[in-house]
């Protein structure tokens, strides 16, 4: 019966979220407990974990490296454990504008500071761009890039030629050297940006003026702290932290507390390293052919830090050499991710949660819509449509048991009264009814048991789907990632659920028949915290769900059962 697809619905939404709330406690517990140890270790010196990482850092104080044996061998040194500051920087900020990007970039360690995206904004009511980088405010995230060993590392300070760049309409791409000159070696930094790309190239180019013989090796890495408390909506649980991709070992995401309790370090041919946040991610991409070694680190202060480090790069006296490697740092949009050339599976970025296998077709029919009516709110509705007639058959059974159901109401009724006083008895002649009218009390649940996963998926669509951010439909909704601001949707949705109802067989029990009614209320203040396009799809569903329901009911039924 349609009753019992709604306690199943209910049933399901109250064990979910108490597993997800359980879920989200711990994870809670664990990250202040975290923070609470970093705090705790304050000073460097008396965190026996990072002595022990200090160790094995040959560019820490007091630690020697061992020469390559190769230049091909991947280095094991990595660059210091400290962390860029803006208080420590001194150096010049270099402003840097294309038609994406606004990034600052210091000239104290060469590193990206901040990072705007200018067609993504903070949020829908503020228009200013969303700053996926800062060394200010919370949270704190870099990218930090230099050569280690011989060249320019953290501490390095470079030469510019002008502190403001910018991308003119006329150009393609847009170069931003940097120099560093110490003795007779010289490098130029050089980051590269494209015009309509989020990959920024970084080469490093070493001049060896001198007799003797240059090693070092180049390093790119990401560091930020978690993000502070309240700033994702309670609804949205986007996994925030490392994740890394290897031919050989596939996906694998990296928490702040597994980089707590261990380091990572892989050599690995092919592949990336990342950081994730809701809707956005900076990524770094290796050459594809070369061994690196990929490695993460928990740092004082409450930051983390996952990295790469390249081959040795060998520059005999007299001679010039280059090593380069890309960073993608923008929004995770699909079509983009798919596109950059020779690199696998950055779409795994987009996390759907376990439905995946269901979310990533959904969002690929959604997308396709899209493209054709260019609107998401429609595109949502047209795909409900589709399911709904993907699923048409399955719901006319169910559809049609209920009309059955409805039709023998008078006959059970007078079954409930005649064994009021034996509920063994009347169970049994219940069941005789409903072999005797070919109905399968059950048969409505099975639709619902269907649509769960689908309505779940396409949640994990709606809220994580960077594409859909900031969207607008019609009139008031103009964010279909956010929650309607004016409720409309849900109490339509409301509205809906009600007249759905009508068209059921009515309950024999009172109480359930009072838990029905209510119901539909219960709904609507559930659906008004999530996001509009998931309301907009429920609403769509329901409203085809009752026209395929009178439809039914009409061939079904008489008039006067119909009543």
């Amino acid at each position: 019966m349609e009753n019992q697809r709604y306690i199943l619905l209910i049933a399901l939404i109250v064990i979910s979220a108490l597993m997800y709330f359980a879920w989200q406690a711990e994870h809670a517990e664990h990250d202040d407990a975290v923070v609470e140890e970093r705090q705790d270790a304050d000073d460097p010196e008396d965190d026996p974990d990072l002595a022990d990482r200090r160790e094995a850092d040959p560019e820490s104080p007091g630690v020697d490296g061992a020469d390559p044996e190769s230049p091909d061998e991947v280095s094991d040194e990595s660059p210091t454990q400290q962390i860029p500051d803006r208080e420590d920087d001194e150096g010049k900020r270099i402003r840097v504008t294309t038609d994406l990007f606004e990034i600052e970039i210091s000239t104290d360690g060469g590193d990206i500071r901040q990072a705007d995206l200018l067609q993504h904004y903070k949020s829908s009511d503020d228009d200013s761009p969303f700053r996926l980088m800062r060394d200010e405010g919370e949270p704190f995230f870099v990218a930090r890039t230099g050569l280690g060993r011989d060249g320019p590392g953290r501490d390095a300070h470079y030469e510019v030629e002008k502190d403001t760049y910018h991308l003119d309409d006329t150009e393609e791409t847009l170069e931003v050297p940097l120099i560093w000159r110490e003795g007779d070696i010289e490098v130029r930094k050089i980051y590269t940006f494209k015009r309509d790309s989020y990959i920024v190239n970084v080469r490093h180019e070493v001049e060896n003026k001198g007799d003797d013989e240059w090693r070092g090796f180049q390093y790119v890495e990401l560091l930020r702290e978690p993000d502070p408390a309240g700033a994702t909506p309670w609804y949205v649980h986007s996994f925030t932290g490392g994740a890394m991709y290897t031919p050989a070992d596939s996906y694998e995401r990296i928490s702040f507390s597994d980089m707590e309790d261990q380091d990572l370090r892989r050599d690995v041919t092919g592949g990336w390293m990342s950081m994730l946040q809701h809707y956005f991610v900076a990524v770094i991409l290796p050459d594809q052919e070369k061994q690196y070694r990929f490695y993460t680190r928990a740092l004082p202060g409450d930051t983390y830090l996952v990295g790469m480090s390249s081959p040795w790069l060998v520059v005999p006296g007299g001679e010039s050499k280059s090593t380069e490697n890309q960073l993608f740092i923008g929004p995770k949009d699909q079509s983009r991710l798919t596109a950059i050339p020779d690199i696998e599976n950055l779409r795994l970025t987009v996390d759907y949660g376990f439905l995946t296998i269901l979310a990533n077709p959904l969002f690929w029919a959604l997308d396709h819509i899209q493209n054709v009516v260019k609107n998401w709110g429609v595109a949502i509705i047209i795909l409900t449509l589709f399911i709904k007639i993907l699923f048409f058959k399955l719901s006319s059974i169910s559809y049609r048991s209920m009309a059955r159901m409805r039709k023998v109401q008078p006959k059970m009724q007078q079954i409930r009264e005649r064994y009021a006083d034996d509920k063994q008895q009347m169970n049994q002649a219940l069941m005789e009814l409903y072999k005797k009218e070919k109905i399968n009390p059950l048969g409505g649940c099975l639709p619902m048991l269907v649509q769960i996963p689908v309505f779940i998926a396409l949640y994990w669509v709606l809220i994580e789907s960077v594409e859909i951010r900031h969207e607008p439909f019609i009139l008031w909704i103009q964010d279909l990632s956010s929650r309607d601001p004016y409720f409309i949707l849900p109490l339509l949705m409301g509205l809906s659920m009600i007249v759905q109802m009508k068209l059921n067989p009515p309950p024999m029990d009172p109480i359930q028949k009072r838990v029905m009614q209510v119901l539909p209320f219960i709904f609507t203040a559930f659906f008004m915290l999530f996001p509009a396009g998931l309301v907009l799809y429920w609403l769509s569903n329901n409203v085809l769900s009752i026209a395929q329901q009178w439809y039914i009911m009409r061939q079904y039924l008489g008039p006067e059962d119909r009543k």
